[in-house]
């Protein structure tokens, strides 16, 4: 795609400047190099977009037609790198950020760094909570959070998508086997947490039917980090989202228990208050981390987050 608009460059050039050797000046290319592009333009469309000769060179109907949308299209793209250097040049200030530990620690800690070599007249402070806080009455530009706020005063963007598995660690499975469906669970010890603990796991089957099951277990614990440890120390299954344990289950210390059920999570979104400009700190951050985490989220066949190799 980004050969194939580097011809079409070269042809507005060509049609702009008068001539195949004007243009090569111009874009500091050898004739040669700028024939080469124009007669693949023509060959890739099947039709002859200009009549040259020694002398002088005319469009065709075609190329006519043809030339009208490139100049065009070309000038989009141009006034979108404008729009996007603008929001560099006015992306300034400090930016005040909330979320949760877990996904602080994995995945902010590093990104946030690299956002900051992008806009380095900007300055983040992460403050790190699990519990919900009032935006606007806390000052904070932006909290990254699991599903939407239900607050007409706030705007949720989504970011990424999010999936939960039911995993634990080789050590357990060695102990207690393996769970096959989700019935199975009641046999095995699961690891609660929250506030209040959730011990009621909803899964979806291949057939799209949805089982729900009472889980029990000699662990439950109000942190999300605990129960993660815990599970990592063989010391029993745990439900947790793929961005937290899929670096665990990347590197063979966590493994998936139940490969054929999907459990439903919401996304992460970015929520930030309801105003009517939104700052271009808060608009460039957005952009930032959306399109990192989407980069980074896969699950062969049901979607999964990056190894660490690789983030």
């Amino acid at each position: 795609m980004i050969d194939s608009l580097l011809d079409v460059t070269v042809f507005t050039r060509v049609v702009s400047a008068g001539s195949l050797s004007a243009a090569a000046r111009e874009l500091g290319m050898s004739l040669a190099v700028v024939s080469k592009r124009l007669a693949r333009l023509e060959e890739r469309l099947g039709v002859r977009l200009v009549n040259r000769t020694t002398r002088s060179l005319n469009l065709t109907e075609e190329g006519a037609e043809f030339h009208e949308r490139c100049v065009r299209v070309l000038g989009e793209i141009g006034e979108a790198e404008e729009k996007v250097r603008s929001l560099r040049r006015g992306a300034s200030g400090l930016l005040k950020v909330t979320a949760t530990a877990a996904f602080a620690r994995r995945h902010l800690g590093r990104l946030i760094p690299r956002f900051l070599e992008r806009y380095p007249d900007i300055r983040v402070q992460l403050d790190v909570s699990d519990s919900v806080v009032g935006l606007v009455e806390s000052g904070y530009d932006v909290a990254i959070r699991f599903g939407a706020l239900p607050d007409s005063d706030l705007i949720a963007k989504r970011l990424a998508p999010n999936h939960r598995v039911v995993c634990g660690a080789p050590s357990y499975f060695a102990r207690k086997g393996r769970p096959r469906r989700p019935a199975d669970l009641k046999n095995h010890d699961c690891i609660a947490f929250g506030n209040p603990p959730n011990q009621d796991w909803q899964f979806e089957g291949p057939d799209g039917e949805t089982t729900t099951v009472r889980i029990a277990g000699s662990l439950v614990t109000n942190n999300g980090e605990v129960a993660h440890e815990w599970a990592l120390e063989g010391g029993g299954l745990v439900l947790k989202s793929i961005w937290d344990v899929g670096v665990d289950l990347d590197a063979g210390r966590l493994e998936v228990a139940l490969p054929d059920y999907r459990v439903p999570a919401a996304p992460i979104h970015a929520i930030y208050p309801h105003n009517r400009g939104v700052a271009a700190k808060v608009k460039v951050f957005i952009e930032f981390l959306g399109g990192e985490l989407r980069a980074a989220y896969r699950w062969d066949g049901m979607d999964r987050v990056e190894s660490s190799a690789s983030t």
